[in-house]
Formats: C-alpha cells, sequence, structure tokens
C-alpha cells in the first residue's frame, strides 16, 4: 500500500508481520528504504528479496479474504477492459476482468491501493471489487487485455479495402503494419487461452463475426470492421503461405504460433462466401494433447478391456463416434502405449495433427495420387508392425486394412458409426463380407466427449425425481450431483474441459461367430452386454454419479442411443 494510505484500511507491513513472512526489524527497515525511493512497499520488498510475489498473494488471500486468481487461465471481457483506460490501468498494475453483480472485478497486485480502488471506480462509474494476482501475471496479461483492445480501436481507422484489391492490399504496408499483425496475434492468443479449439472469422453484411469454440461449442467472440477485414485476411493467407490474389476458390494452408511457451499449430482454411472470404483457423496444442491413456476418462474396467485390445498382436481396432469425439485423441494415446524401438509403427493421416517422436508418419495427399488405399498398400511394402490409418472411408481402403489384419499386422483407426456394434453393420455396408470382419476385427471403441463441471463454481444438489428415472436410481435413495453456477473461468456455462464416456467391444469368440453368423446389431449389442460391454449411456451415468459431469450433458451426446 501506498505511504498515506487511510489508516482505517490494513496495512501490508503488519498483514506481513502477522503472517510471519517479515520481522518487524525487517519491516521498519524496508519503511525507511520506501521513503527514500518512493516505491510500494511490496514492490520493495520483492526488489530487496525478502518477498516473493507468490507469497505476497498468499499473504494477501488468507489475512484479508481476497480471492487470487490464475490471469493466464483466466478471460478477461473487452466490455470490462474498455472502461478503464490502459494507461490508468498501467499506472496502478491492474486488470479490468468483468463486471460481475454491479461490480467492476479488477485483478491487482496490490488490493490495498486505496487510490488505485478510487481511481478506477471513478473512472468506470462503479463499485470496485479486487482480485489478487502476482505483478508478473498482471504485465503478461496487460498487454494480452489491451492488445487487442488498441487493435480494436486502430482497425476501424484504417482506410477501407475492397476485397478485388486484396493482393495489393496484401503488398501494401498496412497489412504488415502494427495494428494488423497485433490483432492476429492477439486473436490466436486470446483464443488458445481460451481453451479455443477452432476460430472461426465470418464476413456478412453487417461486418464480421468472429467465433471460437470452446469444449465444443461455438461462442462469439467480437466483431471485426468489414472495411479493414481484407487486411486480415490477407495477414492470415500470408501466414499460411496462400495465394492472396485468389478469392474464387477454397484454399488450405498451416502455420504455428507461440503462446505462452507453447507451441501451437494452425489450420487455416479460407472459402469464399457472398460478401468475402470466411476463414476457419483449427488450433492444435501439442502441449495440450492428452497421451496418456489414464487421462481419457476411461473408467477401470473400460481401462482394462482398453489394454486386453493393445495386447492383440494382429487385427483391427476401430475407434467410432461422431466428428469432434475425441477419436484421433484416443488413437494417439493408443500409438503412444504401443510404441517402443522394437516396433515398427507407421501412420497414414489426413491431416498429420500431431507430430510424435518415433513414429513414422504420412500425411496423404489425393491431388498427387497418395489415397489412404494407395497409401496402405504402400506402407504394407515397409514391414510395420502396427499401422495407424486416420479414417477408413471407401471400401477400397476397408479391403486393404482387412487383408493387413489377417497378414499379422496390427490396424489403427476410426470409422463413422453411433455406437460399437454398429462397426460390423457399416463394414458390410461398404461392401466387406462378414467371415472377413469376424477374422480381422480386433475391437471396436465407441466414444463421446463430455463437457465436465466447472470445478470453481460446482455446486452440489439431491437429484429430482426424474433424474433419479432417467439415471435407474431407487426413489428412495438420494443421489448428490454436481452442476456448474456459471463463473467468469468457464464463460458461465458452468462447465470447463471435457472428458470422454466409452463403449468397448472386445470381440471375443462367442462375438466373432455372432458376426459370422450376420446377426443383426441389436442382437450383437445384447450379447457384447453379456460379455461385459458397457454402453456410452451407462458409463457417462457413472461419471455423473460422481460428480464429473451432468445428466442434461449426458443426454446431450447420447440421446438416441
Amino acid at each position: 500500500m501506498r505511504a498515506g494510505s487511510t489508516g482505517a484500511r490494513p496495512r501490508l507491513g503488519e498483514l506481513l508481520v502477522k503472517a510471519g513472512v517479515l520481522s518487524r526489524e525487517q519491516l521498519a527497515a524496508a519503511l525507511e528504504k520506501q521513503k527514500q525511493t518512493g516505491l510500494r512497499l511490496g514492490e520493495l520488498l520483492i526488489r530487496e528479496g525478502l518477498l516473493t510475489e507468490e507469497q505476497l498473494a498468499r499473504v494477501l488471500q488468507e489475512q484479508l479474504g481476497i480471492k487470487a486468481v490464475d490471469l493466464s487461465r483466466a478471460y478477461i471481457d473487452p466490455r470490462a477492459v474498455r472502461l478503464v483506460p490502459e494507461a490508468l490501468a498501467r499506472r496502478h498494475g491492474l486488470v479490468p476482468l468483468r463486471v460481475e453483480d454491479g461490480h467492476l472485478v479488477v485483478a491487482m497486485r496490490d488490493p490495498l491501493d486505496y487510490f488505485a480502488l478510487e481511481d478506477v471506480r471513478l473512472v468506470a462509474r462503479m463499485p470496485v471489487r479486487p482480485v489478487i494476482a502476482t505483478g508478473s501475471a498482471v504485465q503478461e496479461a496487460l498487454g494480452r487485455a489491451y492488445g487487442g483492445e488498441a487493435v480494436r480501436r486502430a482497425l476501424p481507422a484504417a482506410p477501407a479495402v475492397p476485397r478485388e484489391a486484396a493482393a495489393e492490399v496484401a503488398a501494401a504496408a498496412d497489412v504488415e503494419s502494427a495494428p494488423v499483425v497485433r490483432f492476429v496475434r492477439t486473436l490466436l492468443e486470446n483464443a488458445v487461452r481460451a481453451g479455443a479449439s477452432d476460430v472461426h472469422l465470418e464476413p456478412d453484411e453487417d461486418g464480421v463475426r468472429v467465433r471460437w469454440r470452446v469444449d465444443g461449442f461455438l461462442r462469439e467472440a467480437l466483431t471485426v470492421p468489414p472495411e479493414t477485414y481484407p487486411s486480415v485476411v490477407a495477414r492470415l493467407k500470408i501466414m499460411a503461405n496462400l495465394n492472396i490474389a485468389e478469392h474464387r476458390v477454397p484454399q488450405d494452408g498451416r502455420t504455428a504460433v507461440q503462446v505462452d511457451g507453447r507451441e501451437v499449430d494452425v489450420r487455416v482454411s479460407v472459402m469464399p462466401v457472398v460478401h468475402g472470404e470466411k476463414v476457419a483457423l483449427r488450433l492444435l496444442d501439442r502441449s495440450g494433447l492428452l497421451l496418456d491413456k489414464r487421462r481419457l476418462g476411461l473408467s477401470p474396467a473400460n481401462l482394462a478391456r482398453f489394454d486386453d485390445l493393445l495386447r492383440r498382436p494382429h487385427g483391427i481396432i476401430l475407434v467410432t463416434g461422431p466428428t469432434g469425439s475425441g477419436k484421433t485423441t484416443t488413437l494417439y494415446a493408443m500409438l503412444q502405449e504401443l510404441n517402443d524401438a522394437s516396433k515398427n509403427i507407421v501412420t497414414l493421416e489426413d491431416p498429420v495433427e500431431y507430430r510424435l517422436k518415433g513414429i513414422n508418419q504420412t500425411q496423404v495427399h489425393p491431388r498427387a495420387g497418395l489415397t489412404f488405399a494407395a497409401g496402405l498398400r504402400a506402407i504394407l511394402r515397409q514391414d510395420p508392425d502396427i499401422i495407424m490409418v486416420g479414417e477408413i472411408r471407401d471400401l477400397e481402403t476397408a479391403e486393404v486394412a482387412v487383408r493387413a489384419a489377417l497378414t499379422g499386422h496390427l490396424v489403427l483407426s476410426t470409422l463413422h458409426t453411433n455406437d460399437a456394434p454398429s462397426v460390423v453393420t457399416r463394414l458390410a455396408d461398404m461392401g466387406i463380407p462378414h467371415f472377413l470382419i469376424a477374422a480381422s476385427l480386433a475391437g471396436c471403441i465407441a466414444q463421446r466427449l463430455v463437457r465436465k463441471v466447472c470445478p470453481e463454481c460446482a455446486e452440489t444438489y439431491e437429484a429430482t425425481l426424474q433424474e433419479k428415472e432417467i439415471l435407474g436410481v431407487e426413489r428412495s435413495d438420494t443421489p448428490v450431483l454436481r452442476r456448474g453456477r456459471g463463473c467468469p473461468w468457464c464463460l458461465n456455462t458452468g462447465y470447463r474441459g471435457r472428458t470422454g464416456i466409452f463403449e468397448i467391444l472386445t470381440v471375443t469368440e462367442a462375438v466373432r461367430q455372432a458376426i459370422d453368423r450376420k446377426v443383426t446389431a441389436d442382437d450383437l449389442r445384447a450379447l457384447a452386454g453379456r460379455e461385459g460391454t458397457v454402453d456410452l449411456f451407462a458409463d457417462g451415468r457413472e461419471k455423473v454419479l460422481a460428480g464429473e459431469t451432468t445428466l442434461a450433458e449426458l443426454l446431450r451426446v447420447t440421446r438416441g442411443q
């Protein structure tokens, strides 16, 4: 706290002495030096090595009951940022985070700074509620918050650019100028920090909407002035090595950015639409890939079945589910589990999303003739032990995969079906005879992703009668479930992060005979249940009862199962 603050408020030095972090003698010496330097007491103590940023934040949290916040994971609402001028925020070392219950919530390194709180209250014209953050985190977040805001202010002042002149714009200074470059960089950084998997820039007659997908759901993030959007598109095309003069046909490319020390691959897809060019960015955070099978969300029983499948010396293991259900992550976890120096593992992917050390990965190139089927034939001449094919899309690929499995190879791939037993029906519809399916199929893993209850705002409640009926719980029981109230950390959704629910069908001798007899999917499903397979709803039900997710979320992803 600054010297001269009102005595009615707690003093930082006294709090530090009370917490046992400083002695009376150290405090007296620091206060004397503060008079000479004019520095804040906390800043002086950190500079002198008597205190760390983490210690300061912990003491303030424990002694004052003020909540601490992890700014690296916090969502910074642009509307809150606009309430406080950048110069004021930097002078006082604070970051506006959000407006909550009529209060402006600000993250501060010194929540006892009365003058800072008063300055913010006056300029924002509303009460201020401080939360604690370390000084280094505040400085990093200031750049993140006001970098995008500065760009937002600068973009409308840029000259209007016709779409037809995009080539000239790309070559001109404004594409490589600070505002556009900073805007694109800040957009990508904020999307990564928010946990987004995709970013969509969508032009229409009123402007350009920017949305990003978090935990499977699209949310609007900001808007871009239409007159400057061509410069933004040109910048993204330059980053992805695309043709900046071409607007008539779709283009695809990729680039990479560094965010908080992490390398993030960015797949760029540009498509012409009525009002310009729509850009979709797929963000692939290499550090965020769950390669450990224990982090997929497998129950103990399913983990045992998962391990049993991976011990098979040959056969096809298929991971099934709709787009965005986590199939690729499961495949990579399987590869990581199988990877060792004694095995030759080769993959064929479209595209190669993550690079795995020790594994030979190939990306298909249909225009050059490298299709899944052609690539798979080439792989078989490479003396592989394990083959991973990104997806079985057609009969030709399926036939080569079956032949590889029958000749002693372990083949991993994906298929689009609703559940595990439907894999047999899908392969048969493609044209694979049932006797070959029975001979080559080792097992199927069907999966979905459900959002997890936000740990920051989770609350418990007793299940309603309707929820008991859906969950198959006795009326006399009173299971305690969890749900999220909604908070800034989860963007007021009540959910943060996702986990998998699984249905693992192991092809036993009984199942193999049933497939050979061409039984229906319903009969195969019943037999699998008797053999120990737990269906998707039953696996998700256990996660609901354990408080990991909600019944509403489970029904959303399994409705119709």
